[in-house]
């Protein structure tokens, strides 16, 4: 296929997803307008929050089989670290119902791991080259990321997520209790087996990140404006226009990007897409006497643990409860008490004026895939959402995709598993 140039396309959202197609498309000779009430990289955005990870290993959707078992403990305890709100049950069930079939055998979850390998395979090395483009390299490591668990035998309790990604072609190193300590001195010693999979790296800073690359984009010939996109004018099945709080864009094409807000946009093209929020949340602890050398995920914790240009970060937890429900800050406080456990050096307790909390909106389909194609009345409109837990990581592979899109270009990698049609 030969690609078109030259349109004019308007990108909805200026998260990592959004800031990066917009890059892309400018490489591609496009003409591009980015629409966003609020800043790139602010604390608004699930990019500013995350836990930072370049995980390209990250290819196991976050349910499980027999996952169904365990609701009833997903209500009864609201501070676990996967939990709904009563409140919000009714409005979740039918997501959460396709979530725990997504996952329910061993071969579901593999043609999910084997797609997501796909587009996030390189995802460190292609991140590592937009921020030298954007005159950051510093904040892109790649020195690896570590699993820690208790001891082995906890390890083989996940043994089938980590045989799946072995078979996707994901390599890592085990690590005993001798060598896990040579390399986490500051580590609690209950810890004794790990897995180092250096392939991967970390962000050590995503909403400064993203705000570089927003900068590099206008830098680029990108327009921005600060406005709410509300929808779009078509005529005779081509787009016309966006329209946003402000009246509308004319344009030739429209990039939906908005994270867990792109829901109703999709809805105003008639494609009634099962996007939820999978809320989470973040402690930072400023001045931190104590902490890994190598980005760790924890098993008993289910969080992550690195160190920030900002201090050091605690970030997990999946919380259902929407997009308007208030923070629940007690999990802010499990997350700050798991990482005085994990690294016992921490004062106990931290001094309040030490800590800061967040909570964020991971925009999740209930198969762990994102949406990646054209709505179904115009591929005048690509539709990239919905990335769940690897947004921060996936974003510079489906900006290159997006634009591929746009112009009409044969996509990198096959888009079918993530073609928003499997949900229609």
């Amino acid at each position: 296929m030969t690609a078109q140039t030259d349109l004019h396309v308007v990108v909805i959202g200026s998260g990592a997803v959004g800031t990066v197609s917009a890059i892309e498309c400018l490489r591609a000779g496009h003409r591009v307008t980015v629409v966003d009430p609020c800043s790139p990289g602010g604390e608004q955005a699930t990019s500013y929050g995350n836990a930072g990870w370049l995980s390209s290993h990250s290819v196991i959707p976050p349910a499980e089989p027999g996952m169904w078992k365990r609701v009833p403990s997903f209500l009864l305890d609201p501070l676990g670290p996967l939990s709904i709100r009563w409140a919000y049950l009714p409005k979740v069930m039918p997501w959460l119902t396709r979530f725990l079939l997504a996952a329910s055998t061993t071969p579901r979850i593999e043609r999910t791991a084997r797609a997501l390998r796909t587009l996030l395979v390189d995802a460190p090395k292609l991140h590592a080259t937009l921020a030298e483009e954007a005159g950051v390299p510093q904040l892109v490591e790649r020195r690896g990321v570590l699993h820690v668990y208790p001891d082995r035998a906890a390890f083989e309790r996940e043994a089938r997520s980590w045989e799946i990604r072995r078979r996707v072609g994901i390599a890592w190193l085990e690590l005993s209790a001798d060598e896990l300590r040579q390399r986490e001195p500051s580590l609690h010693r209950r810890y004794t087996f790990g897995l180092a999979v250096e392939e991967a790296g970390h962000c050590r800073d995503p909403g400064g990140y993203v705000a570089a690359l927003s900068d590099l984009a206008q830098a680029r010939g990108a327009t921005r404006i600060a406005t709410r996109a509300t929808g779009f004018r078509l005529e005779r099945g081509r787009l016309a226009a966006v329209t946003t709080e402000k009246g509308e864009i004319p344009c030739d094409r429209a990039v939906v990007a908005a994270g867990a807000r792109s829901k109703p946009l999709a809805a105003s093209l008639g494609d009634t897409l099962p996007l939820e929020s999978e809320r989470g949340y973040h402690v930072m602890v400023t001045g931190a006497e104590a902490g890994p050398r190598t980005p760790v995920m924890a098993s008993d914790a289910k969080m992550i643990v690195n160190f920030m240009n900002g201090g050091l970060r605690a970030a997990g937890q999946v919380e259902f409860a929407g997009l308007a429900a208030a923070p629940n800050w007690k999990r802010a406080e499990i997350l700050r008490d798991h990482l005085i456990s994990m690294f016992p050096e921490l004062p106990n307790p931290i001094p309040a004026d030490r800590l800061k909390v967040w909570l964020g909106h991971r925009p999740s389909m209930p198969d762990g895939r994102p949406c990646i194609g054209t709505a179904r009345k115009t591929t005048d409109v690509v539709y990239a959402f919905g990335h769940g837990h690897v947004g921060l990581v996936g974003s510079a592979r489906t900006g290159r995709l997006v634009a591929q899109l746009v112009g009409g270009a044969t996509p990198e990698i096959p888009l079918a598993p993530f073609d928003p049609r499997r949900f229609l």
